[in-house]
């Protein structure tokens, strides 16, 4: 058997070799560069996972600010309204006053004019 290979062939082989070289040169070109891209990507998503977590942290301070505001108003409601009610009781109360005064002025007036008869 005769193992002889033309030169045709043997160049026709080169060329398939040197084209599964630049093939497997490219890849490995691709692979590095994806990794790279994997890498940077990675990066940048614990990078918005920390921004992400710190707008939550902000979002519950403020929730919290926010719940304490709301706590000072109903405080602040009820008193108003507890004031409302004082104030209600203190002007029927001088609505009873003032009644009170006006039959004492009556009542003084009807013994003025029972001394002026008297004198």
């Amino acid at each position: 058997m005769s193992s002889a290979i033309s030169v045709d062939e043997f160049q026709a082989l080169e060329q398939k070799v040197l084209r599964a070289v630049e093939i497997v040169k490219r890849e490995r070109e691709a692979r590095a560069a994806a990794e790279a891209e994997i890498a940077s990507l990675r990066q940048q998503l614990a990078a918005q996972a920390e921004a992400v977590q710190t707008a939550q942290s902000k979002i519950a301070s403020a929730q919290s600010q926010a719940d304490a505001v709301q706590g000072q108003i109903q405080a602040a409601h009820s008193q108003v309204q507890a004031a409302q009610r004082e104030k209600a009781a203190a002007q029927s109360q001088i609505a009873v006053l003032i009644q009170e005064r006006d039959a004492v002025r009556q009542r003084v007036e009807r013994m003025l004019h029972q001394m002026d008869e008297l004198l």
